[in-house]
């Protein structure tokens, strides 16, 4: 598989900057597994499950990972250089790797100065603007200084078109956000209302919570020609006991597991064994799904519209068959939907075959 084949065209109208209001008004795109796609709407989603059903929500929370900081001017005849920072894992108490700009200003050993006098060591670099910086602080009061001058880190197609600013605190934070941990959202849950949820719940739909803290590694691009080389950034993720309980006894009954987001997909095909059983426990995840993937678990996937030639769009090309994906977005384009983190949903059905 190349590149090329996960490629659209996608005018630029069709990026939403801000999200439908309220959540659960936005549009929906249903895509059977077979025969016509239907437009319907984000309320419309109990209508299109049935009692039994689970639904599986990644729980975590999204931290305010954008930071801009000053290198300061290495010799006097020098200018200080503005640093846009967005955290990308952490990796000790005290130290985080980030995705930096102007990479090509900024060496190992350089401090980097914040507005507040807070600084950081640039300890590490590596290809594709990626570091690792040593805070002047550590642990719960790092935390609590990364909460008071952060800023939301919206994914750069939104932010390269307006400013972030206070709305964007509760509009790229998911209802039921729990376990903190994320530098980006899980944005296929931000369409839930709490009148959303006791709808699902009035339908006898079973919910369920896994964790995986999404890194910022999810914007960047796939610049391998050959699909095949592209290696994905490891994201921590969660099953707890209970999650894990669920879902067994669901997969035993013969019930459908729906992920809520490409995230809690990850984690439930990661987390699942040979026998389509997902299993309890915390690990790294770097699964990179393609057409082809033998699937495990997941019987449909609640998600929303994705880049051209990005991981994502290969994911859902995986599940539902890649020509049929591309019938469904060239049918969103034409009517309108509207595209990427603030975007539309749509909700898909597994077309390709299981490991059972």
């Amino acid at each position: 598989m190349t590149l090329d084949d996960f490629d659209f065209a996608l005018p630029e109208d069709r990026i939403a900057v801000r999200p439908a209001r309220p959540r659960d008004a936005a549009r929906l795109l249903h895509v059977p597994e077979t025969g016509a796609v239907e437009d319907r709407t984000v309320r419309d989603l109990p209508d299109l499950l049935r009692a039994g059903d689970v639904l599986v929500f990644n729980d975590t929370r999204v931290i305010p990972a954008a930071l801009q900081a000053l290198r300061p001017a290495r010799d006097p005849a020098g200018r200080d250089v503005t640093v846009s920072l967005n955290l990308h894992r952490r990796v000790a108490a005290a130290h985080w790797r980030v995705f930096a700009r102007p990479a090509r200003r900024l060496s190992v050993g350089d401090t980097l100065v914040f507005a507040d006098g807070g600084s950081a060591r640039i300890t590490q670099k590596a290809a594709g603007g990626e570091f690792e910086l040593a805070f002047d602080r550590a642990g719960d009061v790092l935390d609590a200084w990364i909460e008071r001058v952060g800023r939301m880190p919206l994914p750069p197609y939104i932010a390269s078109r307006r400013a972030v600013d206070d709305a964007d605190a509760e509009d790229y934070q998911t209802v039921y956000s729990a376990r903190t941990g994320s530098v980006a959202a899980p944005t296929a849950g931000l369409h839930f209302t709490a009148r959303l949820l006791e709808a699902l719940d009035a339908r006898g739909v079973e919910r369920v919570h896994v964790t995986l803290h999404v890194g910022a590694g999810t914007f960047l691009p796939v610049t391998a020609a050959d699909v095949s080389s592209h290696r994905m950034h490891a994201e921590w993720y969660e099953v707890l006991p209970g999650a894990a309980r669920q879902l067994q006894t669901a997969r035993r009954e013969g019930r459908r597991i729906i992920a809520v987001g490409t995230t809690s997909l990850r984690t439930l095909e990661s987390a699942a064994d040979a026998d389509g059983m997902v299993m309890a426990g915390s690990a790294d995840t770097a699964i990179f799904i393609t057409p082809g993937h033998r699937w495990r678990v997941v019987d449909g996937l609640w998600t929303n519209f994705h880049l051209p030639r990005s991981t994502l769009f290969m994911l859902v090309s995986a599940l539902a068959g890649r020509e049929r994906m591309q019938a469904a977005y060239a049918h969103a384009i034409e009517r309108g939907y509207r595209f990427y983190s603030y975007g539309d949903a749509s909700l898909l059905w597994r077309t390709a075959p299981s490991a059972a």
